[in-house]
């Protein structure tokens, strides 16, 4: 039945293709980069808003977080390049705006934005950090009013770090000269604005501490936005003011501005200017007293001046004469009476200066060097004379101990009992013989006399003959 159903087929002309599958296989890694590639072209540059939860930074500086609302989450990495200028530091709760592309993690397979910057949201980022910040600081005791120092009542010298071209430097100099011109003032150059300042400003401070030339430091700017000021809210700066071991004073800006500097300093004033009235206000209040004082005493002594005019002219003239010559004559004598006290006094001083002098004169000849020579001369002829004397007495006493100790060696000597007709009889070996059983014939001995020696053969040893009892 197929073979003629086919048989037919082929009859009629009648071709059919075979059903091909309609499936296509996808590798796991090439299905997740084929929808990477898709959602990154789609999704390159986005902003997404959202409250960030889960914040966690690695130790590489990458920062992972969530970014979700109330129906969805999405993950979010800040890489450590981006994660590095961010202005403030990224928390749970916060809400946020993040900018960037999303993308797709192939090893999870999850969706994700790769994010560039953040930016919170109602609070700008530097309001934000500088709201974190302070709040750390805080937390560690550094605003606290026990750990700051009073400025010294008097300083010698100030040093200020600013801009050396700018207006606040002018101003605080021109305060300065006029309130109390002995103050000396240290510029230390540094910028106070852009990236390089918190780095400089540091620099500065440590300058000045290690110089010793200042007694308090000030840093000063004029006023600026938020983004001008930020140097003076860096970490960096704070605590450097914090190990500073000179006292500080914080003049940033205007009066309404305020800094993390202002909060750390041992003191803050409200301008730069403001500041160099503060340090001066000791010696300008003093200079204020002494100003006031002089005033009234020219008022007093004119006031004593007018009274005395006016008992002057009171007096009669004659009697006025009569007065002012007996003051005259008690005024010359008292004169005179002083000029003998001294004259006596002066003649007393002379006479005790002259006898030190004929004392110190007389000490110097006692003291001369020549004839401090020929007394160390005569002691030194003395001396030798008595040397002598003693060296000749000791060398006649051991001349004469000598000659007992060589008497005394010479009856012990063995010479001297040759010289007595004895003979000392020494073997080969040069030992000396003592009996006839050291000895036997053959063998060959030495005989010392008093004047020399002789060698022999011993021939023969006669027995002893015994003794008769």
């Amino acid at each position: 039945m197929v073979l003629r159903q086919d048989t037919s087929i082929r009859q009629l002309d009648l071709t059919f293709e075979e059903p091909q599958s309609a499936r296509r296989i996808w590798p796991v890694h090439q299905l997740v980069e084929h929808v990477c590639e898709q959602v990154e072209q789609e999704y390159s540059d986005i902003w997404v808003e959202g409250e960030i939860s889960n914040c966690r930074p690695a130790p590489s500086g990458h920062l992972y977080f969530t970014l979700k609302d109330a129906d969805a989450q999405l993950p979010v990495v800040l890489f450590r390049r981006q994660a590095l200028l961010l202005r403030f530091k990224p928390e749970d709760g916060l809400h946020v705006l993040v900018r960037g592309r999303v993308s797709v993690y192939a090893q999870r397979g999850q969706l994700q934005l790769v994010g560039e910057t953040i930016e919170p949201v109602g609070a700008g980022s530097l309001q934000l950090a500088f709201e974190q910040l302070k709040e750390r600081l805080k937390a560690e005791g550094l605003f606290d009013a026990a750990r700051k120092r009073p400025l010294p009542m008097f300083p010698r010298s100030v040093g200020i770090v600013t801009s050396p071209t700018g207006a606040v430097i002018r101003d605080f100099l021109n305060i300065v000269g006029r309130r109390h011109a002995g103050l000396n003032v240290l510029v230390c150059p540094a910028a106070v604005q852009g990236e390089q300042a918190p780095g400089e400003v540091e620099a500065a401070l440590a300058q000045l501490n290690a110089s010793g030339l200042v007694d308090v430091i000030v840093l000063a700017r004029g006023g600026g936005s938020l983004e001008d000021l930020s140097a003076f809210n860096s970490e960096r700066v704070a605590r450097a003011i914090v190990a500073s071991e000179l006292p500080v004073v914080s003049a940033i800006g205007h009066e309404t501005d305020f800094t993390i500097a202002d909060f750390v300093a041992d003191l803050r004033a409200p301008t730069p200017s403001a500041a160099a009235e503060l340090i001066t206000e000791a010696q300008h209040r003093i200079a204020e007293r002494v100003e006031t004082q002089a005033n009234r005493l020219e008022r007093a002594t004119r006031f004593q001046l007018l009274h005395a005019r006016q008992q002057f002219d009171s007096v009669p003239l004659d009697r006025a004469e009569r007065r002012t010559t007996a003051m005259l004559h008690r005024l010359n004598q008292r004169l005179d009476d002083l000029g003998f006290r001294m004259e006596a006094s002066v003649s007393g001083l002379v006479r005790a200066r002259q006898r030190e002098v004929t004392e110190l004169a007389a000490d110097v000849l006692h003291h001369e060097p020549r004839q401090m020579l020929a007394r160390m001369r005569e002691r030194l002829g003395v001396g030798r004379t008595r040397l002598e004397r003693s060296l000749e007495r000791t060398l006649r006493r051991w001349a004469a101990g000598l000659e007992a100790l060589d008497g005394r060696l010479r009856s012990l000597s063995p010479l001297a009992v040759l010289e007595r007709g004895y003979a000392l009889v020494l073997g080969g070996d040069g030992s000396v013989i003592r009996s006839t059983a050291h000895v036997a014939p053959g063998d060959q001995i030495r005989t010392r006399l008093s004047d020399g020696e002789f060698h022999s053969t011993v021939d023969e040893i006669p027995e002893k003959k015994k003794r008769k009892k």
